[in-house]
């Protein structure tokens, strides 16, 4: 009985965990923005069914286990706590189109942005340390470029982020009412370049890892496959032009979404958290 109720509770808790991200991305942009008063205290409630999951997934006992096991446990965590912070943003909506409203909710957007910044660099640590469990392991070929392409990407995606944060949270303000400037223009053409490199090489780097956890045999190759597939379709749509026919045209945007690219990362988390006997722990 206590064993089909904790295998109840940890297919409840890989259910609720996988529709974050979409419940996420649908609320954000189907209902759009509401009042920090209401959606403070349920991104608060979300944030603690998230954690009380990964515990009935299995984490409270790779951390009991020996030093592989919080090894593990450390960077599936790591992997999968960005999309703890971005599931706020479904009450905060998408940013808004004009600058107006860019200016009137300056502070939102920054902190936005920062959030990102910082689920960004805590996925690269979850990277770092699953690139050196698979180089101890053996596996080092796609786990480096997996790496590299991670740790070129993270400095290109915060300068991106502080780009949207503070630059366009500031020059919004100073443009209400006017016409912008001629250096504006290209600025903004400067960090859309800035922008298609970095996400490229986010869902390279995922496809990569995705490649060294089969070939390492640390993951079933069913799910490593899908990360591969993702990935990669990930990264050659994000290099369609926006102004490519319909659907390529929303499809690229969709996937240049800066949390997106941070969706595989935080399944492969979940799915490390769910692996008690992977090869060297």
């Amino acid at each position: 009985m206590y064993k089909e109720s904790n295998q109840f509770k940890q297919k409840l808790s890989l259910v609720y965990l996988w529709l974050v991200p979409p419940v996420t991305a649908a609320i954000g942009f189907g209902i759009g923005p509401v009042s920090y008063k209401i959606y403070l205290p349920v991104w608060g409630l979300n944030a603690c069914l998230m954690i009380l999951s990964t515990y009935h997934l299995g984490v409270h006992r790779l951390w009991m286990q020996d030093r592989p096991g919080r090894y593990q446990a450390i960077t599936a965590l790591l992997l999968f706590s960005p999309w703890l912070l971005f599931s706020i943003f479904a009450g905060m909506g998408p940013p808004p189109s004009t600058a107006a409203g860019w200016a009137a909710t300056a502070t939102e957007q920054q902190t936005r942005y920062y959030l990102l910044i910082i689920g960004g660099i805590i996925a690269n640590f979850g990277f770092a340390l699953l690139y050196q469990k698979l180089k101890n392991d053996g596996e080092q070929l796609y786990a480096q470029l997996g790496f590299s392409a991670m740790s070129t990407a993270l400095p290109l995606f915060i300068i991106n982020m502080a780009f949207w944060g503070s630059f366009l949270s500031e020059s919004s303000k100073i443009f209400i009412g006017t016409k912008r400037p001629e250096w504006y223009a290209p600025i903004r053409e400067l960090f859309f370049s800035v922008s298609l490199v970095e996400v490229s090489l986010l869902y390279l780097g995922t496809a990569a890892f995705g490649a060294a956890l089969k070939k390492s045999g640390y993951l079933s190759p069913r799910a490593c496959n899908t990360y591969i597939i993702i990935s990669l379709a990930g990264s050659f749509l994000n290099l369609i032009p926006p102004a490519s026919p319909e659907p390529l045209a929303t499809l690229s945007y969709l996937v240049a979404i800066p949390a997106i690219p941070f969706i595989m990362p935080y399944l492969i988390g979940i799915n490390l958290l769910r692996k008690n006997n992977l090869p060297g722990t």
